[in-house]
This record gives structure tokens, C-alpha cells and sequence, in this order.
């Protein structure tokens, strides 16, 4: 330890003596250290973080495993296909299971059920719409949540006789009362019924969602039927839509859990298909065929310390691209140091040398250096922290990442981050200490005390310097020609022809069915809130539609032909699923899709009239193929093959998102479909800035009804480009680090040539005095510097060239561009090599400046 503290003085003192080095070194480092500590404590809350609750790791959350010839009726929650088996897995249950495997849950100390349920919040006479979620009354005592005040749901609060009770998020608490304490045992209406606060939970818990997800209120599910009404999760036979996640007892294990509650669970799925059997013929409903033993849903279960994991597995492999690409820019900061050390090996050779006459062995010398070495990494972790904070932030500033779902996203520099900050230190220091270390003190002693400072081993000419300098350049030019595929794809995808005029349009939805609206009254509804917002000056047109457009939302189903048309089951022959739109008549007009063909719907197309459809290209082509659709009849229903008559061909335009195909998309008209129509999103044309009318919609919309406000109010130009954040983000990080590796490359590379000037100054006085102009010196300089540029260049488009393959495989970060696209490699070479010549001009012309009278006297 006394050797180690020596060490550590000594290493002090050298770094006190160079400030200019020690300054720009730490700064250095702490770049690329503060760059990883930041994109690590995103990942971290992303990725790593488990729920705040207790002993989370002994939590599992189930979910089930079926083939495609099974179906739920109806299902709420996520539903994937897994790509190695062919599986359905979906993440949720009906009620019947819930109840059941609780009643035989073996190796679980508790289950536990939750589920989403949208709310109209209504309180001291302001109204807003709340995320809900319905959670069995067990649910914070089997996690272990305590309530902040008040109290929590409890099991006698989970039945249908009990008073409704409600607890409220800290985060919902602080922004819709700010933080008033008399909040419990007052009165708000959900959805019209009147329930009473017990409480707030603790601040941290969001619930058991998605990560980043926040749950606004909190009801036991027996109220979920009162709440919801006609919507209901619950009505009847009730659908699948509750998440489970069990707790283990002591010693057991989710595969025991699993095994042991596997027979219950299909036993409860037998049960929930006998009621929705049952409820199929009590309603004259064709009937439900029976469960054959080969289509029995598995039950799956993977750990639920992090709740649901969906949105975390959509971003595990771009953020850990990300964390790729921010640990390459530490590598060209690990170089850049290395560099300098290389280069202040050389002015301490003749210390070293002495160090080594006098006794000292290799090994402790190289300790000495490595001493110093983790040193400016220490100092570099610190600024690196502070560094962290800043660019934390800015990821959050650019990121949106409200707008990717996870509005409660924290990312928090906690002991996980800071010890990951320690580890990256270390090995930074290692890393780039170690080779100068060994190189400084590998050399003929007896030289090396005889030598003047013209020392013939110059750091800047040797092989190790330029190696490291190319490496600078390659990583790079990697870095830059991933941010240039994704910046060509965010580029491309902004200009996609999205089929409709999206300038002026401001959208907003309304969600009148959970305050009752249904049927007749909602049709009056929706009338009226066009009517007056009509009336609002500066308003050009308005229409409404079940679905906005371009937000990743959709309906879907199956069609149906009659004769000799139709597939073996009905189908028509290779449509698959088609896209379903309900509109009000106006729709296409006021969105700007144009007719091709046929007519549009009018206010005669009601519930009295005859069925009918517009379809757009793609519908045509793919289930009427080279003939005229208009006339041609289809149906929903196998029942009803020939219920809807096309009356209308429109242009093709997106659904979903710019990046998706042209769905095959059918147009009805919203009066014939009244009952699948509650909440709707209204289309505003204006015709300048659709902003500018904002305040005369709302009141337009308050003096129909003042419990209804309005929801997500935006441009339809802002709604689409909600659909990009994620290409958006990507592109603005790799950017981000593509350009700050490249300037540390930048700053090495000038240097390694400013050192190389200087101790050339004696050679390039000889080469001035026997004649050489300036203009060859600086030939000379610039041509060393631009070799090692264009090795790099050569190598990094070589390594680009294989690694930009793995972005191929991440569908969703490219679009339209080939991930080898030669124009996105040619530009960002030409950006690096012209950055670095004028890193090298620098020192070349300082070089063209040298007196040779001085240059011969020069030591």
C-alpha cells in the first residue's frame, strides 16, 4: 500500500506538471465515459429495472401458448407470433382463469389480475381522461405497495356489493390535484359512477404495465362491469383481457408453477368456451363449435419482475445498438488518450531510462504508468458524470419519449449506473494506459542516456501512433455511415406520398361512450359536435372517423364472398385481413383522398338504407383482380357473404404509419355501423394554420356537452410524425456520437501531426536550407496526415460494409434504403476525409513557417 500511495503522488504530481495535456486528456475521456454512463442509464430504466415492489424476483407472469386453430372470442392485450415455433402468445386471461388457478395456485403464494380500462375523470367540475386500470383486490398486498396516504384496494373492496373505491397514482395525484392531501375520502365520477378515493399509492409505482407506462387511477375489477357498461370486459362470457402474475413461495420455481397449474388453466378455458357457447345460443348466435384436445392453449410463464415485456423486447436490440455505437466512441477516446501518452512517452524517455539505471525494473515502471493512467481515468469519470447529467437530458429532450409510450420513464444515475461508470473507468484506463506503458519502456538503455532530446524514436512516426490514428478514423466512419443510412431512412419516410392533403388538418378524439353515450343518442352526439365546430370561424370542413390515421391504431377483419368466388371456407381467396375504416360521409373529401371511380356515401346511407362500401385500390386488385369493382358484393360475416355492395373505388393511402404498406382498406359509412362506433376522431380542415382555431373548438365542443374533453390534440403533420419518433431519436444519436467520435478522431489526428512538426523541425530546417519550398513541406505534412486519414477511411468502409448488414436485419430501422447504399458510404467518406484535411492543414502550414536558420540550432 505504501508503494501504491507513492505511485499515486508521483502520478499527481507528472499530471499537475502538464495541465495542457491532463486538461485535454480528462475532457477526453470524460466525453466518451459521460456518453456511456448517460446511454447506460437509459437502458437501464428500458431494460434492467425491475418493478418497486417487493422481493420482485419472485414474482411470474403467465401468459399463453396456443396454434392458430384456437380462438379466445375476444382478446385485449398483446398477441405475437412466435417466429421459431408458429405460437400464438398472448399476455391475458379471461376472469374464469384468474379465478381459477387462484382457487388451485400450488407453488404460488398469490395470483394476482390487472387490466386496462380507459376513464372519464370528472372532479371539482374539471373533466380529463385518465388511464385506468382494473386490479383484483388482492393486488397491493401480494406486491407489497403501501399507500403514500389513505390506504390501497383491498380484498373486501374487490366485490360487486362493496362501496367503489378508487386509488389514485402518485404521479396522476401531483398533476391533476396538485398533491392536495384532502384528496382522500372525496368523491370523483369514473365514467359517470361516483366513486370514493381511499387513497394515494406510494411515488415510484406506476403500476404493472409496460415500462414507462403510467396508470393514472386504480378500481378493483368487480366495478370494471359498472364502469365500462356495454363495453364491458366482463359482460356475458366476458373476453380475455386481465394480465396474471403470480408470487412464488419460498423454494418454488416458475417452471413447478407452471407445470402444476398447467391442467387448471385449460380446464378454465373449456369453461370460459362453454359460457361463451351458452351465450351464443341464449342470443340466436351461430353456434360455437367444440375445443378439440390438439387445440388447447398451453399456459407459458416467464419471470414478472418487470411486469409486462413487450415494449421492452421492441427496444432491446436498438438500444443495445445504441450502446454499440456510444461504447465505439469510447474506443476512439481510449486511442485519442493513448495517443497522447504515446506522444508524452517520448519527452519522458531519458526520465525512464534513468529510472531503469538506477535499478528500477520494468514491471515497476509500467505499474507507475498504469498508476497514471488510471488516474486521468478516475478524473475522467468524474467529469464523465457530470457530462452523464447533461447528455441524460438531452437523449430526454430529443427523444420524446412520451411519444414512445413511456411517459414515467426515469432514468435515475443510481449505484447500478455509477458502478457500471466505475467498471467502464477502470477498463478505459487498462485499455488505453497499457500499450503506452510498454512501449515507453521497451527501448536500449545506453542509447537512450546518451541521446539528445532529438530522440530517433519518435512517437508520432511509429507504427503503434498510426495504427491507433487509423483506428480514430475507422470506428469513426462507422459510426457516421450508420447514422447516414438512418438519417436517408428518416429522410425518405417523411416524404412518403401518404394519399390525403395532411396540411391544415387538426385532429382530436372524443370519447363520449364512457360517460353512456350509445346508439341513437350518440349519433345526435356526434351530429351536434360537427355542427358547432362547423360554425367556428376559420373552419373549412369537418369530419370524424373511428380510427385516426397514421397512429398505429387499426381494425381489422375478415371478408367473406358468396358463389363461385369465394375459398373453400367462404373467404375470399388470399385477402387475409383487410382494413377496416368507419366514416363520416364527408370523409374522403375532407381528408383529400380522391374518388377514382363510383360515388362517395351521403346522408342517405343510414341504417335504413342498404349496405354499402368504398374500397381503395389495393382492395380491388386483391380480391376483385382485374375487374371493376363497383357492384361487386362482399361480407364480414360468413353468414352475410354478399351484405355490402362496393359502391365507391378510392385512391390508396396509408393506415397506419408511413412506414407500412398500403393496407387493403374498406370505407363504410359510420351511420350503418353505429354500434362499432364509441370514441371517434375528428378531422378539422382549416385553411391556414389549424392551430390558430383550437380554443373555438373547445368551446364548441363544451357547449354540446361540458363532462366531454377533448383528447390528444394535435396537427395530423405532429400525429404523423409521432409515428417516426422512434427512426427520429435513432437518427439524431447516431448523428450525435457518429459526429463526436469523428471530432475526437479530428483532434488526434492534428496531434499526432502538430508532435510530428515539431520533431521534425531540425529535418525540415535541412530540407529548407538545401531548397525545398514551402509548398513541398506542406505537401509533405499533408500527405502524411491524409495516408493515415485514407487507411482509416479503406478500413472503416470495410467494416461498415459487414456490420451495416445486422441494420438489415432490424426491419424497423431502415426504409427504402439499402443498408450497403453506396451514395450514404461515399458521402460520409468524402465528410470525414475533408474534416481531416483540414486537421492536418494546421500543422502542415505551421510547418511551411519554419525559420531554417533556427530549425539547424533546434534541440
Amino acid at each position: 500500500m505504501n508503494t501504491f500511495w507513492r505511485d499515486l503522488r508521483y502520478g499527481l504530481q507528472m499530471l499537475w506538471k502538464n495541465p495542457g495535456f491532463t486538461l485535454v486528456a480528462v475532457l477526453t475521456l470524460a466525453l466518451g465515459i459521460g456518453a456511456n454512463t448517460a446511454l447506460f442509464s437509459v437502458l437501464d430504466a428500458v431494460l434492467l429495472k425491475k418493478l418497486p415492489v417487493n422481493d420482485p424476483d419472485r414474482l411470474v407472469l403467465f401468459n399463453s401458448i396456443s396454434n392458430k386453430g384456437f380462438s379466445t372470442g375476444g382478446h385485449s392485450g398483446s398477441n405475437r407470433i412466435d417466429p421459431a415455433t408458429g405460437l400464438n402468445i398472448r399476455t391475458s386471461f379471461p376472469y374464469q382463469s384468474f379465478q381459477r388457478l387462484r382457487e388451485q395456485r400450488g407453488p404460488l403464494a398469490d395470483i394476482i389480475a390487472f387490466g386496462s380500462v380507459p376513464l372519464n375523470v370528472n372532479a371539482d367540475g374539471q373533466v380529463d381522461v385518465a388511464s385506468g386500470q382494473a386490479v383484483s383486490g388482492n393486488y397491493f398486498s401480494v406486491l407489497g405497495v403501501p399507500a403514500f396516504i389513505g390506504r390501497t384496494i383491498q380484498e373486501t373492496d374487490d366485490r360487486a356489493a362493496s362501496p367503489p373505491v378508487a386509488v389514485l397514482s402518485y404521479r396522476y395525484w401531483q398533476r391533476r390535484f396538485n398533491g392536495a392531501r384532502d384528496i382522500v375520502n372525496k368523491q370523483i365520477n369514473l365514467n359517470n359512477v361516483a366513486f370514493t378515493v381511499a387513497g394515494v399509492a406510494r411515488p415510484g409505482f406506476e403500476g404493472t404495465m409496460q415500462v414507462g407506462s403510467s396508470q393514472d387511477v386504480y378500481i378493483p375489477i368487480s366495478w370494471e362491469l359498472q364502469v365500462n357498461g356495454e363495453r364491458s370486459n366482463m359482460k356475458g362470457a366476458g373476453i380475455w383481457w386481465l394480465r396474471l402474475i403470480g408470487r412464488l413461495k419460498p423454494g418454488a420455481t416458475i417452471e413447478q408453477a407452471r407445470a402444476l397449474l398447467e391442467n387448471t388453466f385449460q380446464q378454465s378455458v373449456i369453461e370460459h368456451r362453454s359460457a361463451r357457447q351458452d351465450q351464443a345460443k341464449a342470443g340466436g348466435e351461430r353456434a360455437i363449435g367444440p375445443l378439440e384436445p390438439k387445440d388447447y392453449p398451453r399456459l407459458g410463464a416467464e419471470s414478472g419482475s418487470q411486469g409486462e415485456m413487450n415494449t421492452r423486447q421492441f427496444y432491446l436490440r436498438p438500444l443495445k445498438l445504441l450502446l454499440g455505437v456510444v461504447g465505439l466512441v469510447l474506443l476512439v477516446a481510449c486511442a485519442n488518450v493513448a495517443n497522447l501518452l504515446l506522444v508524452r512517452s517520448s519527452s519522458r524517455q531519458k526520465e525512464i531510462a534513468v529510472r531503469l539505471a538506477m535499478g528500477a525494473s520494468r514491471a515497476r515502471l509500467i505499474r507507475q504508468l498504469l498508476t497514471e493512467s488510471l488516474l486521468l481515468a478516475m478524473l475522467g469519470a468524474g467529469f464523465g458524470m457530470l457530462f452523464a447529467v447533461w447528455i441524460k437530458d438531452g437523449l430526454f429532450a430529443v427523444g420524446s419519449w412520451g411519444h414512445l409510450g413511456m411517459p414515467a420513464l426515469n432514468p435515475q444515475l443510481d449505484w447500478r449506473v455509477l458502478g457500471f461508470t466505475l467498471a467502464v473507468s477502470l477498463l478505459t484506463g487498462v485499455v488505453f494506459g497499457m500499450a503506452p506503458a510498454w512501449r515507453a519502456t521497451r527501448f536500449d538503455l545506453t542509447p537512450s542516456l546518451k541521446e539528445s532530446s532529438r530522440s530517433f524514436t519518435v512517437a508520432s512516426r511509429s507504427w503503434l501512433t498510426k495504427s491507433l490514428v487509423i483506428a480514430q478514423v475507422s470506428i469513426s466512419l462507422l459510426v457516421l455511415v450508420g447514422a447516414g443510412l438512418l438519417v436517408r431512412t428518416l429522410i425518405n419516410l417523411q416524404h412518403v406520398d401518404m394519399g390525403f392533403n395532411a396540411n391544415n388538418l387538426l385532429v382530436f378524439t372524443v370519447e363520449p361512450n364512457l360517460i353512456g353515450y350509445k346508439d341513437e343518442r350518440l349519433a345526435q352526439l356526434y351530429h351536434q359536435i360537427a355542427e358547432h365546430i362547423e360554425a367556428v370561424p376559420g373552419v373549412n370542413s369537418v369530419t370524424f372517423s373511428r380510427m385516426p390515421l397514421l397512429a398505429f391504431s387499426s381494425y381489422t377483419n375478415m371478408v367473406f364472398l358468396s358463389g363461385a368466388q369465394a375459398g373453400p371456407d367462404g373467404r375470399a381467396p388470399g385477402s387475409g385481413e383487410v382494413f377496416v375504416h368507419h366514416v363520416r360521409e364527408n370523409f374522403l373529401a375532407t381528408i383529400g383522398i380522391p374518388l377514382v371511380s363510383g360515388r362517395t356515401f351521403d346522408a342517405h346511407d343510414d341504417a335504413h338504407a342498404p349496405k354499402v362500401a368504398v374500397v381503395n385500390q389495393t382492395f380491388a386488385q386483391r380480391i376483385f383482380p382485374n375487374q371493376n369493382p363497383i357492384g361487386k358484393r362482399f361480407g364480414f360475416d360468413a353468414d352475410k357473404p354478399a351484405e355490402i355492395e362496393i359502391v365507391g373505388l378510392a385512391r390508396d393511402a396509408k393506415y397506419t404509419s408511413a412506414r407500412d404498406q398500403i393496407p387493403p382498406t374498406v370505407y363504410l359509412p359510420w351511420l350503418q355501423n353505429l354500434r362499432s362506433i364509441g370514441s371517434a376522431t375528428f378531422e378539422v380542415r382549416t385553411p391556414a394554420e389549424s392551430n390558430a382555431v383550437i380554443a373555438g373548438i373547445r368551446n364548441a365542443v363544451r357547449e354540446v356537452d361540458s363532462n366531454l374533453p377533448l383528447k390528444d390534440v394535435k396537427t395530423q403533420i405532429e400525429q404523423s410524425d409521432e409515428t417516426l419518433t422512434m427512426e427520429r431519436l435513432f437518427a439524431k444519436l447516431l448523428t450525435l456520437f457518429g459526429v463526436l467520435a469523428q471530432q475526437l478522431a479530428s483532434i488526434g489526428l492534428y496531434g499526432v501531426l502538430a508532435w510530428s512538426v515539431s520533431q521534425r523541425t531540425h529535418e525540415i530546417g535541412i530540407r529548407m536550407a538545401l531548397g525545398a519550398d514551402r509548398h513541398r513541406v506542406m505537401q509533405m505534412i499533408l500527405k502524411q496526415g491524409m495516408t493515415l486519414t485514407i487507411a482509416g477511411v479503406i478500413l472503416g468502409l470495410g467494416a461498415a460494409f459487414i456490420v451495416t448488414k445486422y441494420l438489415e436485419s432490424l426491419t424497423t430501422m431502415l426504409y427504402d434504403v439499402n443498408p450497403r447504399d453506396p451514395l450514404t458510404f461515399a458521402t460520409t467518406a468524402g465528410l470525414l476525409i475533408a474534416v481531416s484535411l483540414a486537421a492536418c492543414f494546421v500543422p502542415a502550414r505551421r510547418a511551411t513557417k519554419v525559420d531554417p536558420l533556427v530549425a539547424l540550432r533546434y534541440e
